[in-house]
């Protein structure tokens, strides 16, 4: 069953599991506030046991850097929006990951990582990535870095 984020009403639905879950559902709210307000789209998450296909289809696009997230997933989404694919996964430890694919254009194609206020950066993407902090009225202070997407991964 699925769960459309709300941004003015900050909740912690599904990730009540999480050390950081008020930290990671001000960056569930941020991310779906961007996506309404970007391309007018509600963020409609799936429990990880339900959504395993977005799932690996991220852990997918992740192997082409040799990176596995260690953390268990806890909601994921995938959608396309203006032709462009996007996926999303919360994790338990506070880690968001989310994945811009666009059809037609493989020059923008990209991984973002964003960590939660208080989380510790996971020891997979430590040695990989350097993180820039950011502001959010919703999520406090943000750390976020990404990649670029150089192969070919089908829907």
């Amino acid at each position: 069953m699925g769960y459309i984020v709300d941004f003015t009403d900050v909740s912690t639905v599904g990730l009540e599991s999480s050390p950081v879950a008020e930290a990671l559902a001000g960056l569930r709210a941020n991310e779906a506030r961007y996506l309404k307000n970007k391309y007018d789209h509600d963020l409609d998450l799936d429990p990880a046991d339900e959504a395993s296909a977005t799932i690996a289809w991220i852990d997918g696009v992740l192997g082409e850097r040799d990176i596995a997230i260690a953390s268990p997933a806890l909601e994921a989404s995938a959608f396309e929006v203006e032709g462009i694919r996007m996926a999303y996964v919360f994790y338990r430890s506070g880690l968001s990951i989310n994945v811009m694919y666009t059809v037609d254009d493989p020059k923008k194609r990209a991984v973002g990582f964003k960590l939660s206020e208080g989380m510790d950066v996971p020891a997979e993407l430590a040695d990989k990535f350097k993180f820039a902090r950011q502001r959010s009225k919703l999520a406090g202070t943000i750390r976020g870095s990404y990649f670029t997407i150089k192969e070919e991964h089908p829907w």
